[in-house]
This record gives structure tokens, C-alpha cells and sequence, in this order.
């Protein structure tokens, strides 16, 4: 049975003129009439009519682009690859496919808003990048989201992320890379070792931790927890976090951060404090995003392959590109080895 714009009216308690307020944005609405509507709209499935062109097939020209922070180079070195593959002819009559990125900010009701406005407007496609948020009710959310758009006729494609149910995934080996970057500062002497984690609810922030103490654990290094400090994905949070790094250790012979960014401020806070890199303390990041080997020294890291992924899911979301087998695959990475790192020395740090 269709949902009708008067059925959503019914179960939000207002009129079919408020809901047609709400969903077409031309009119102010107060925020709880608003709230009542769209959750009205998500519990009953109701997809909005879009022009008469697009009613005759099962999706739109639409493809949506989900990232975190478009303003962050991981986020948008990957939405760029992708619409790269988005933007060309391939539409219904040949037409342009129209690639829309939605910045969630980080949100888990971003992300979700965004899913239900992609399903309304019979996305072709959507492509999700970054880690996710593991809560169990966010997740679950999330499934249901993607089940439905699936459902529709909407191709669902992860970069960057963990597998989900209906949904091609291209995941980063982020365990593994982080793995190696922590043995490499092992095989270099260094036994006090700070890591700069990103924020605990995270994906990402958990496979990359887990490859770093896994190291730990096989070398027989201590895994001192007053060693790992949590922060944003951000130089601010990789500043303040050395500071205080540094104050519950002070004979810290490396710093291990979340990403490059992240790295950035651990050096800014490093020369701060009087210390050399990596004379004093080496330093490490992760993704080899493009100023990673410009920085001052340059920066070991490790690179993930962020716009060849991008362009892949771009095509696999197009159907010009066969999914991977089982719809899953692993996207591979390189340890880049520069002059942030050396083997520690015993004497010259001041003070």
C-alpha cells in the first residue's frame, strides 16, 4: 500500500500543508513540528514524489556522497575520486548523474537524516566513506537504512568502512597498517611510545589502536594505558595531546597519531616543548595525506590509497565496475619510512 502525504499528516498530527512545508524547505516550521514530521516520514517509509521525469524509473540521477568532514583532505581526496566517476554521462537518457556530498559533521543523526533524504529522492547510489560509529542502536539504524534504499533500487557502496549488510565494501587493512608503523619505531629502539588515539566510538579509532598494541604486545613492550590518549581527528586535539603525553611521561621517546593531521600538532606542541624531531622524539601519522612529505621533517606515515579507492567505489556505484567477489574487499597499504622517525638516543634532549 503507498504511503500518501495525508497518511504522514495523520501520524505527525499536523497538516498535509506542514508536511509539505517540511519536506520542500520553503517555509519556516518550528524545530518539534519539524522533528514529529520527519520521524512520521522515516517510520512510515514514505518517499517524497520527485519531478515527473524521474517517476518512471525505480531511481533518480541522484548519487549521494557521505563523509565526515569534507573540509578534512582523507574525506575529501575520496568524495573528489568519486564524483570524478559520477559526473560523466550514464544517467537515465544519457543524461549527468548529479553527486551530492553530505557532510554529517561526525553525527549519527546526520548520517541518518541524510540516508532518509537520499531514500526520498530515490538516490541511483550512495557511497558512505570513513569509519563508522559503533553504538548498537546507530548501527542497527543504519542497517535499516541501507536495507530500505537496497530495497529501492539504490546501489550501496562503503570506501574506507567496515562490511554492512547490503552494501559493496572497500575497507582499509587499518589494523595491519598500524601494526607495522608501531614495529617499525620498535625495530628502531623505541620503547616509550605515546600514541594519540581519535575519538573512542569510532572504527577506525579502534583498528588502528588495536594494530598499535598488537605490536606492543608481540615485541613484549609495555602497554602503559596512561600512554594512549583520545582525541578529534584534528591538529588541535594531536597538540594538547602531546602536551599532555609529555607530562605523564617525560622520557617519551615517540609519538604514534591517529593521522597525519593529528601528527601535525604532535610536532607543533614537540618544538613547542624545546624537542627536536626526531633527534628527541620521532613522530608518526597515518594516511600519507599530500603534506605529509612536505612537513618539516617529513612525515612517516602510512598511505592508504584514498583517491584510488575513491574512484573505484565511484565506478563499482555506476555499475562500470564489477563489485569484488562476495562483495567485500581489502584495499591495500604502503609504510612510507621519512625523516620524522630515528632510532632514539639515550642523551642531548634539553632540560
Amino acid at each position: 500500500m503507498t504511503v500518501t502525504l495525508a497518511d504522514v499528516a495523520a501520524r505527525a498530527q499536523v497538516s498535509p500543508a506542514t508536511v509539505s512545508r517540511v519536506l520542500n524547505g520553503n517555509y519556516p516550521v518550528a524545530a518539534s513540528t519539524k522533528e514529529r514530521v520527519l520521524r512520521a516520514v522515516d517510520e512510515l517509509d514514505y518517499v517524497l514524489n520527485g519531478p515527473a521525469s524521474a517517476l518512471a524509473a525505480a531511481t533518480s540521477d541522484l548519487v549521494g556522497i557521505l563523509v565526515n568532514d569534507i573540509a578534512d583532505p582523507f574525506f575529501g581526496i575520496m568524495a573528489s575520486a568519486i564524483q570524478s566517476e559520477i559526473g560523466g554521462p550514464g544517467g537515465r537518457a544519457g543524461g549527468e548523474r548529479l553527486a551530492v556530498v553530505c557532510n554529517t559533521g561526525g553525527s549519527p543523526e546526520r548520517e541518518l537524516t541524510y540516508l532518509t533524504l537520499l531514500q526520498r529522492q530515490r538516490a541511483a547510489a550512495v557511497v558512505l566513506t570513513g569509519g563508522a560509529v559503533e553504538d548498537s542502536a546507530h548501527v542497527e539504524a543504519v542497517g535499516s537504512k541501507l536495507r530500505k534504499l537496497s530495497a529501492a533500487g539504490t546501489r550501496i557502496v562503503l570506501c574506507g568502512r567496515p562490511p554492512a549488510p547490503e552494501a559493496i565494501a572497500l575497507t582499509f587493512d587499518n589494523r595491519g597498517g598500524a601494526l607495522q608503523l608501531t614495529e617499525h619505531l620498535i625495530a628502531l629502539g623505541h620503547r616509550r611510545l605515546g600514541y594519540i588515539a581519535g575519538p573512542q566510538e569510532r572504527t577506525t579509532t579502534r583498528h588502528r589502536l588495536e594494530g598499535h598494541r598488537a605490536a606492543l604486545a608481540a615485541a613484549g613492550v609495555e602497554d602503559d594505558p596512561r600512554l594512549t590518549v583520545h582525541g578529534l581527528y584534528d591538529r588541535r586535539a594531536g597538540y594538547e595531546a602531546t602536551l599532555e603525553l609529555l607530562r605523564r611521561e617525560p622520557s617519551l621517546t615517540a609519538v604514534v597519531a591517529a593521522n597525519d593531521t593529528v601528527a601535525l600538532g604532535a610536532c607543533a606542541a614537540l618544538r613547542d616543548s624545546g624537542l627536536r624531531i626526531p633527534e628527541d622524539v620521532s613522530v608518526a601519522g597515518f594516511d600519507d595525506l599530500p603534506f605529509a612529505i612536505d612537513a618539516v621533517p617529513a612525515l612517516t606515515t602510512v598511505r592508504l590509497p584514498l583517491a584510488e579507492a575513491g574512484a573505484r567505489a565511484g565506478r563499482v556505484a555506476m555499475g562500470r565496475e564489477e563489485p569484488p567477489p562476495g562483495g567485500i574487499t581489502t584495499v591495500g597499504w604502503e609504510l612510507m619510512v621519512r625523516g620524522s622517525t630515528a632510532a632514539p638516543r639515550s642523551s642531548g634532549r634539553p632540560g
